[in-house]
Protein backbone atom coordinates (compact mmCIF):
# COMPACT_ATOMS: atom_id res chain seq x y z
CA UNK A 1 0.00 0.00 0.00
CA UNK A 2 1.30 3.19 -1.24
CA UNK A 3 1.15 6.68 0.69
CA UNK A 4 -1.02 9.29 -0.34
CA UNK A 5 -0.05 12.25 -2.34
CA UNK A 6 0.10 15.60 -2.33
CA UNK A 7 0.06 19.20 -4.89
CA UNK A 8 0.73 22.78 -3.95
CA UNK A 9 -1.87 24.98 -3.87
CA UNK A 10 -2.89 27.52 -7.37
CA UNK A 11 -4.98 29.97 -8.03
CA UNK A 12 -7.99 29.40 -10.26
CA UNK A 13 -9.18 30.64 -13.57
CA UNK A 14 -12.98 29.91 -13.93
CA UNK A 15 -14.67 28.22 -16.53
CA UNK A 16 -17.89 27.04 -16.03
CA UNK A 17 -17.12 23.06 -15.91
CA UNK A 18 -13.35 22.75 -14.82
CA UNK A 19 -10.36 25.21 -14.17
CA UNK A 20 -7.02 25.03 -15.53
CA UNK A 21 -3.89 25.99 -13.67
CA UNK A 22 -0.07 26.29 -15.09
CA UNK A 23 1.93 26.73 -12.04
CA UNK A 24 4.51 23.72 -11.15
CA UNK A 25 4.10 21.10 -8.44
CA UNK A 26 6.30 20.26 -5.96
CA UNK A 27 6.46 16.62 -6.33
CA UNK A 28 9.30 16.46 -3.40
CA UNK A 29 5.99 17.25 -0.93
CA UNK A 30 4.37 14.34 -2.15
CA UNK A 31 5.30 11.65 0.39
CA UNK A 32 6.18 14.10 3.39
CA UNK A 33 3.89 13.21 5.86
CA UNK A 34 2.83 9.98 6.18
CA UNK A 35 6.82 8.64 4.64
CA UNK A 36 8.10 10.59 8.39
CA UNK A 37 5.19 8.15 9.76
CA UNK A 38 6.31 5.40 8.59
CA UNK A 39 10.05 5.78 8.82
CA UNK A 40 9.28 5.96 12.65
CA UNK A 41 7.22 2.77 12.73
CA UNK A 42 9.84 0.79 10.45
CA UNK A 43 12.04 1.85 13.03
CA UNK A 44 10.20 -0.39 16.07
CA UNK A 45 8.61 -3.04 13.35
CA UNK A 46 11.79 -4.87 11.66
CA UNK A 47 11.75 -8.47 11.32
CA UNK A 48 11.73 -10.87 14.27
CA UNK A 49 14.57 -12.72 14.06
CA UNK A 50 15.54 -16.31 14.27
CA UNK A 51 17.31 -16.48 17.53
CA UNK A 52 14.79 -14.18 19.50
CA UNK A 53 12.03 -16.86 19.01
CA UNK A 54 12.26 -20.70 18.11
CA UNK A 55 11.63 -22.09 14.63
CA UNK A 56 8.70 -24.25 16.71
CA UNK A 57 5.05 -23.87 16.66
CA UNK A 58 5.81 -22.23 20.39
CA UNK A 59 8.33 -20.14 19.06
CA UNK A 60 6.21 -18.95 16.22
CA UNK A 61 3.17 -18.48 18.13
CA UNK A 62 5.22 -16.26 20.68
CA UNK A 63 7.27 -14.47 18.01
CA UNK A 64 3.45 -13.50 16.42
CA UNK A 65 1.60 -12.51 19.48
CA UNK A 66 4.29 -10.67 20.70
CA UNK A 67 4.74 -8.62 17.31
CA UNK A 68 1.26 -8.00 17.40
CA UNK A 69 0.97 -6.89 21.12
CA UNK A 70 3.71 -4.24 20.49
CA UNK A 71 3.28 -3.06 17.03
CA UNK A 72 -0.91 -3.37 16.20
CA UNK A 73 -2.48 -0.19 16.25
CA UNK A 74 -5.99 -0.67 17.11
CA UNK A 75 -6.30 -2.39 20.04
CA UNK A 76 -7.90 -0.42 22.18
CA UNK A 77 -10.26 1.69 19.52
CA UNK A 78 -11.48 -2.15 18.71
CA UNK A 79 -11.72 -3.41 22.40
CA UNK A 80 -10.02 -6.18 21.97
CA UNK A 81 -8.34 -7.87 25.16
CA UNK A 82 -4.98 -9.52 23.29
CA UNK A 83 -4.03 -11.19 26.54
CA UNK A 84 -7.51 -12.93 27.10
CA UNK A 85 -6.97 -14.21 23.42
CA UNK A 86 -3.74 -15.42 23.80
CA UNK A 87 -4.78 -17.15 26.70
CA UNK A 88 -7.22 -19.03 24.53
CA UNK A 89 -5.24 -19.84 21.77
CA UNK A 90 -1.93 -20.65 23.40
CA UNK A 91 -3.13 -24.33 24.68
CA UNK A 92 -4.11 -24.74 21.07
CA UNK A 93 -0.28 -25.03 20.23
CA UNK A 94 1.72 -28.58 20.38
CA UNK A 95 5.06 -29.48 19.60
CA UNK A 96 4.10 -32.08 17.39
CA UNK A 97 1.31 -30.18 15.28
CA UNK A 98 1.62 -29.54 11.21
CA UNK A 99 2.25 -26.98 9.91
CA UNK A 100 -1.35 -26.60 8.30
CA UNK A 101 -2.40 -26.88 12.05
CA UNK A 102 -0.44 -23.93 12.90
CA UNK A 103 -1.57 -21.49 10.22
CA UNK A 104 -5.03 -22.32 10.86
CA UNK A 105 -4.83 -21.55 14.78
CA UNK A 106 -2.50 -18.08 13.84
CA UNK A 107 -4.82 -17.37 10.88
CA UNK A 108 -7.54 -17.78 13.43
CA UNK A 109 -5.87 -15.70 16.18
CA UNK A 110 -5.06 -12.77 14.27
CA UNK A 111 -8.82 -12.97 12.98
CA UNK A 112 -9.55 -11.88 16.46
CA UNK A 113 -8.77 -8.27 15.66
CA UNK A 114 -10.92 -8.54 12.75
CA UNK A 115 -9.03 -6.18 10.26
CA UNK A 116 -8.81 -6.43 6.70
CA UNK A 117 -5.54 -5.75 6.56
CA UNK A 118 -4.17 -8.07 8.67
CA UNK A 119 -2.99 -10.88 7.04
CA UNK A 120 -0.06 -13.80 7.28
CA UNK A 121 1.11 -15.64 4.38
CA UNK A 122 2.81 -18.95 4.16
CA UNK A 123 4.40 -20.62 1.27
CA UNK A 124 0.55 -22.57 0.19
CA UNK A 125 -1.56 -20.42 1.88
CA UNK A 126 -3.27 -16.55 2.84
CA UNK A 127 -4.87 -15.94 6.30
CA UNK A 128 -7.34 -13.10 5.77
CA UNK A 129 -10.29 -11.82 7.70
CA UNK A 130 -13.33 -10.95 4.96
CA UNK A 131 -16.37 -10.70 7.32
CA UNK A 132 -15.79 -6.64 7.31
CA UNK A 133 -17.76 -6.49 3.67
CA UNK A 134 -19.31 -10.31 3.37
CA UNK A 135 -21.67 -9.56 6.14
CA UNK A 136 -23.33 -6.75 4.41
CA UNK A 137 -25.38 -6.19 1.25
CA UNK A 138 -23.30 -6.88 -1.78
CA UNK A 139 -24.86 -3.70 -3.46
CA UNK A 140 -22.71 -3.90 -6.52
CA UNK A 141 -23.74 -5.68 -10.09
CA UNK A 142 -21.17 -5.91 -12.46
CA UNK A 143 -23.82 -6.47 -15.47
CA UNK A 144 -25.33 -3.31 -14.75
CA UNK A 145 -22.46 -0.98 -14.42
CA UNK A 146 -21.55 -2.71 -18.17
CA UNK A 147 -24.92 -1.34 -19.08
CA UNK A 148 -24.58 2.51 -17.99
CA UNK A 149 -21.06 2.37 -19.62
CA UNK A 150 -22.77 1.30 -23.12
CA UNK A 151 -20.63 0.44 -25.77
CA UNK A 152 -18.71 3.49 -25.99
CA UNK A 153 -17.21 4.16 -23.22
CA UNK A 154 -13.82 5.50 -23.03
CA UNK A 155 -11.32 4.42 -21.16
CA UNK A 156 -7.80 6.83 -19.48
CA UNK A 157 -5.94 4.60 -17.36
CA UNK A 158 -8.37 2.90 -14.71
CA UNK A 159 -10.87 4.94 -15.36
CA UNK A 160 -13.74 3.89 -17.35
CA UNK A 161 -16.36 6.84 -18.23
CA UNK A 162 -19.16 7.93 -20.19
CA UNK A 163 -22.34 10.43 -20.12
CA UNK A 164 -25.40 9.10 -19.18
CA UNK A 165 -28.72 10.08 -21.49
CA UNK A 166 -29.25 12.81 -18.91
CA UNK A 167 -26.06 14.87 -19.20
CA UNK A 168 -24.90 13.38 -16.24
CA UNK A 169 -21.02 12.54 -16.23
CA UNK A 170 -20.33 8.73 -14.93
CA UNK A 171 -16.82 7.26 -14.12
CA UNK A 172 -16.38 4.22 -12.78
CA UNK A 173 -12.81 2.85 -10.98
CA UNK A 174 -12.56 -0.30 -9.27
CA UNK A 175 -9.31 -0.71 -8.15
CA UNK A 176 -7.19 1.46 -7.18
CA UNK A 177 -4.24 -0.89 -8.35
CA UNK A 178 -4.70 0.77 -11.61
CA UNK A 179 -2.57 3.19 -12.50
CA UNK A 180 -3.84 7.10 -13.17
CA UNK A 181 -1.37 9.74 -14.72
CA UNK A 182 -2.63 13.31 -14.51
CA UNK A 183 -3.21 13.28 -18.54
CA UNK A 184 -5.64 10.20 -17.76
CA UNK A 185 -7.59 12.56 -15.52
CA UNK A 186 -7.09 15.36 -17.98
CA UNK A 187 -8.76 13.42 -20.86
CA UNK A 188 -11.62 12.30 -18.54
CA UNK A 189 -12.61 15.28 -17.01
CA UNK A 190 -12.43 17.55 -20.29
CA UNK A 191 -14.39 14.75 -21.90
CA UNK A 192 -17.38 14.92 -19.32
CA UNK A 193 -17.04 18.90 -18.33
CA UNK A 194 -20.32 19.17 -20.87
CA UNK A 195 -21.81 17.51 -18.11
CA UNK A 196 -24.33 19.25 -14.87
CA UNK A 197 -23.05 16.81 -12.89
CA UNK A 198 -20.37 14.04 -12.08
CA UNK A 199 -21.04 10.38 -10.64
CA UNK A 200 -17.50 8.55 -9.14
CA UNK A 201 -18.22 4.91 -8.40
CA UNK A 202 -15.74 3.05 -6.02
CA UNK A 203 -17.80 0.34 -4.95
CA UNK A 204 -16.00 -2.78 -5.02
CA UNK A 205 -12.51 -1.25 -5.43
CA UNK A 206 -10.88 -2.81 -2.46
CA UNK A 207 -7.88 0.06 -2.68
CA UNK A 208 -4.28 -0.33 -4.00
CA UNK A 209 -2.06 2.75 -4.56
CA UNK A 210 -2.75 5.45 -2.48
CA UNK A 211 -0.81 8.54 -4.94
CA UNK A 212 -3.76 7.22 -7.19
CA UNK A 213 -6.54 8.13 -4.61
CA UNK A 214 -4.57 11.32 -3.74
CA UNK A 215 -4.43 12.29 -7.34
CA UNK A 216 -8.08 11.88 -8.00
CA UNK A 217 -8.77 13.74 -5.07
CA UNK A 218 -7.12 16.52 -6.00
CA UNK A 219 -9.13 17.06 -8.88
CA UNK A 220 -11.77 18.38 -6.63
CA UNK A 221 -10.61 20.98 -4.46
CA UNK A 222 -9.67 24.50 -5.30
CA UNK A 223 -7.88 24.95 -2.18
CA UNK A 224 -5.24 23.27 0.26
CA UNK A 225 -7.65 21.35 2.81
CA UNK A 226 -7.28 19.03 6.04
CA UNK A 227 -8.43 15.90 5.30
CA UNK A 228 -7.31 13.95 8.61
CA UNK A 229 -4.52 12.96 10.94
CA UNK A 230 -2.01 9.94 11.28
CA UNK A 231 -0.49 8.54 14.21
CA UNK A 232 2.21 6.55 14.49
CA UNK A 233 3.41 3.58 17.17
CA UNK A 234 6.22 5.26 19.45
CA UNK A 235 6.67 2.68 21.99
CA UNK A 236 5.22 -1.32 22.74
CA UNK A 237 2.36 -0.26 24.86
CA UNK A 238 -1.06 -0.37 22.96
CA UNK A 239 -1.58 3.43 23.55
CA UNK A 240 1.94 4.38 22.99
CA UNK A 241 0.92 6.94 19.76
CA UNK A 242 2.78 9.74 18.33
CA UNK A 243 1.12 13.11 18.39
CA UNK A 244 -2.09 13.62 15.06
CA UNK A 245 0.15 14.50 12.53
CA UNK A 246 -1.93 16.53 10.03
CA UNK A 247 -2.50 15.44 6.52
CA UNK A 248 -2.87 18.17 3.84
CA UNK A 249 -4.71 17.69 0.30
CA UNK A 250 -3.53 20.36 -2.57
CA UNK A 251 -5.43 20.97 -5.21
CA UNK A 252 -4.00 20.09 -8.52
CA UNK A 253 -2.67 22.28 -11.32
CA UNK A 254 -4.55 21.07 -13.62
CA UNK A 255 -8.01 20.56 -14.76
CA UNK A 256 -10.35 20.91 -11.61
CA UNK A 257 -14.10 20.05 -11.84
CA UNK A 258 -16.42 23.08 -9.93
CA UNK A 259 -20.09 20.67 -10.35
CA UNK A 260 -21.69 18.70 -8.11
CA UNK A 261 -20.55 15.41 -7.43
CA UNK A 262 -21.50 11.82 -6.21
CA UNK A 263 -19.45 9.32 -4.90
CA UNK A 264 -21.14 5.48 -4.58
CA UNK A 265 -19.34 3.64 -2.09
CA UNK A 266 -20.76 -0.17 -0.33
CA UNK A 267 -18.84 -1.78 2.44
CA UNK A 268 -15.87 -3.25 -0.29
CA UNK A 269 -14.59 0.36 -0.97
CA UNK A 270 -11.71 -0.80 1.58
CA UNK A 271 -8.17 0.79 2.47
CA UNK A 272 -7.30 3.02 -0.16
CA UNK A 273 -10.55 3.55 -1.80
CA UNK A 274 -11.47 4.69 2.06
CA UNK A 275 -8.83 7.17 2.17
CA UNK A 276 -10.37 8.43 -1.01
CA UNK A 277 -13.94 8.56 0.07
CA UNK A 278 -12.08 10.33 3.66
CA UNK A 279 -10.65 13.33 1.44
CA UNK A 280 -13.36 13.48 -0.82
CA UNK A 281 -16.08 14.18 2.26
CA UNK A 282 -14.16 17.08 3.15
CA UNK A 283 -15.24 18.89 -0.62
CA UNK A 284 -18.79 20.87 -0.19
CA UNK A 285 -19.87 19.77 -3.46
CA UNK A 286 -19.80 16.12 -2.77
CA UNK A 287 -22.32 13.65 -1.66
CA UNK A 288 -21.28 10.14 -0.50
CA UNK A 289 -24.48 7.82 -1.98
CA UNK A 290 -24.57 3.72 -1.57
CA UNK A 291 -23.81 2.08 1.96
CA UNK A 292 -20.80 2.31 4.69
CA UNK A 293 -17.55 1.79 3.64
CA UNK A 294 -15.22 -1.02 4.51
CA UNK A 295 -12.42 1.02 5.95
CA UNK A 296 -9.00 -0.37 6.12
CA UNK A 297 -7.50 2.80 7.04
CA UNK A 298 -4.47 1.85 8.95
CA UNK A 299 -1.03 1.96 6.95
CA UNK A 300 0.01 -1.39 6.80
CA UNK A 301 3.32 -2.77 7.39
CA UNK A 302 5.25 -6.16 7.31
CA UNK A 303 7.24 -8.64 9.51
CA UNK A 304 8.71 -12.00 9.04
CA UNK A 305 7.85 -15.33 11.60
CA UNK A 306 11.11 -17.55 12.64
CA UNK A 307 9.74 -19.92 10.28
CA UNK A 308 9.77 -17.60 7.20
CA UNK A 309 6.13 -16.85 7.39
CA UNK A 310 5.25 -13.20 6.47
CA UNK A 311 2.28 -10.88 8.64
CA UNK A 312 0.92 -7.63 7.38
CA UNK A 313 -1.05 -5.64 10.03
CA UNK A 314 -2.24 -2.06 10.43
CA UNK A 315 0.77 0.07 12.33
CA UNK A 316 -0.45 3.74 12.04
CA UNK A 317 -4.15 4.58 12.49
CA UNK A 318 -5.44 7.45 10.24
CA UNK A 319 -8.13 9.70 12.05
CA UNK A 320 -10.56 11.84 9.55
CA UNK A 321 -10.83 15.84 9.83
CA UNK A 322 -12.49 15.74 12.93
CA UNK A 323 -10.10 13.45 14.24
CA UNK A 324 -11.91 10.01 14.47
CA UNK A 325 -11.51 6.87 13.21
CA UNK A 326 -12.09 5.67 9.82
CA UNK A 327 -11.30 2.34 10.32
CA UNK A 328 -14.52 0.66 10.53
CA UNK A 329 -15.66 2.89 7.41
CA UNK A 330 -17.33 5.71 6.05
CA UNK A 331 -20.75 6.90 6.46
CA UNK A 332 -22.69 7.88 3.29
CA UNK A 333 -24.58 10.92 3.23
CA UNK A 334 -27.38 9.21 1.31
CA UNK A 335 -27.94 5.77 2.81
CA UNK A 336 -29.14 3.52 0.00
CA UNK A 337 -28.88 -0.26 -1.02
CA UNK A 338 -29.80 -1.99 -4.37
CA UNK A 339 -33.49 -2.75 -4.71
CA UNK A 340 -34.12 -6.24 -6.22
CA UNK A 341 -37.05 -5.03 -8.17
CA UNK A 342 -34.54 -2.42 -9.88
CA UNK A 343 -32.27 -4.75 -10.56
CA UNK A 344 -34.99 -6.71 -12.50
CA UNK A 345 -35.61 -3.65 -14.48
CA UNK A 346 -32.06 -3.19 -15.14
CA UNK A 347 -31.25 -0.30 -12.87
CA UNK A 348 -28.66 0.00 -10.75
CA UNK A 349 -30.60 2.01 -7.39
CA UNK A 350 -27.63 3.36 -6.09
CA UNK A 351 -26.83 5.28 -9.56
CA UNK A 352 -30.38 6.38 -9.93
CA UNK A 353 -30.13 7.62 -6.87
CA UNK A 354 -27.35 9.51 -7.22
CA UNK A 355 -28.74 11.34 -10.48
CA UNK A 356 -31.50 12.15 -8.61
CA UNK A 357 -29.63 14.34 -6.16
CA UNK A 358 -27.46 15.69 -9.00
CA UNK A 359 -30.59 16.72 -10.61
CA UNK A 360 -32.64 17.76 -7.56
CA UNK A 361 -30.06 18.12 -4.89
CA UNK A 362 -32.80 15.75 -3.15
CA UNK A 363 -32.90 11.65 -3.43
CA UNK A 364 -36.62 11.82 -2.06
CA UNK A 365 -37.97 11.79 -5.78
CA UNK A 366 -35.94 8.28 -6.39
Amino acid sequence: MSLPGQHMRTDTHHTPSFTLTSEKTTEMKIFQSLLLSLLATASLTGCIREEEYANSPQGNFEALWTLMDEHYCYFTYKNVDWNEVRQRYQPLITGDMSYDGLFEVLGNMLAELKDGHVNLYSASNTARYWDWYLDYPRNYDEALIEQYLGRDYRISGGLKYTILEDNIGYISYTSFSDGIGEGNIDEALSYLAVCNGLIIDVRNNGGGNLTYASRLAARFTNEKVLTGYIMHKTGPGHDDFSEPEPIYLEPSNSIRWQKPVAVLTNRHSYSATNDFVNSMNCMPMVTLIGDRTGGGSGLPFSSELPNGWSVRFSASPHLDAQGNHTEGGIDPDVKVDMDSEDEARGLDTIIETARQVLKTGTPSAV
